[in-house]
């Protein structure tokens, strides 16, 4: 059997906290594709580093939590200062994620040669948000197009292919729902050539437990909006 060629020219970056009891299926998946894969534990009170070490990932720790927007500024570094990677592909450590989403995306970056693929769960009818979280969500796309002047379908989406040098002009600061926001506009502001892809977004009830609430989110639009 003539065995399928992994994503050599590509890193994951996963931001990772308190995720013990799925890290290491959820890494095991991912080697299978991506062998090369660095975890940013941030804070983490539980055995997740322990877990992604032994799933084989490169494991970089906060000492405290500093929140997603800071897990993925740290991880985006790590593969920009220590590989040479050509694409970047943010990752969720929670198993919403498919690893056939991530390789489709790096290889539409390389056979149009865009610099940025964000994913969207609201170009085909295989995600299931449920009603207040598609308003939710539908509602930061609206804040995200306005403040960034992009036109996505699906702005707070983590899964997200970033060449070199796209990745190179990003430069974290917000976190929650806002950092999703600030890294589209970053990369906005690249001029750089993007595209969007569809993808299938998990929503199993661990997921939805260690997830963003929705009056969370909807404070956090709030705030967007009258910002």
């Amino acid at each position: 059997m003539t065995s399928v060629p992994t994503v050599d020219d590509a890193w994951l970056v996963v931001p990772l906290y308190n995720e013990e009891s799925v890290i290491g299926d959820v890494l095991a998946l991912a080697r299978e594709r991506f062998p090369n894969v660095v975890c940013v534990d941030d804070g983490s009170t539980d055995r997740s580093a322990e877990r992604a070490a032994a799933a084989g990932a490169v494991v970089v720790h906060h000492s405290v939590n500093l929140g997603q927007g800071a897990a993925l500024q740290t991880g985006i570094r790590y593969v920009l200062e220590q590989t040479d990677a050509t694409y970047i592909v943010t990752f969720d450590a929670d198993g919403q994620h498919q690893v056939s989403d991530a390789e489709s995306m790096v290889d539409l970056a390389r056979r149009e040669d865009v610099a940025i693929v964000f994913g969207s769960r609201f170009l085909d009818e295989r995600t299931k948000p449920g009603l207040l979280k598609r308003v939710v969500l539908k509602t930061a796309v609206w804040v995200t197009n306005r403040s960034t002047g992009l036109r996505l379908t699906d702005a707070h989406n983590g899964l997200r292919v970033i060449r070199r040098d796209a990745a190179e002009g990003i430069n974290l600061r917000q976190d929650r729902m806002a950092h999703a926001t600030e890294v589209v506009d970053q990369l906005g502001a690249t001029g750089l050539p993007w595209r969007e892809h569809p993808v299938h977004l998990l929503y199993t009830e661990y997921s939805k437990a260690k997830g963003q609430s929705l009056l969370n989110s909807v404070n956090i639009l709030v705030e967007l909006i009258f910002k």
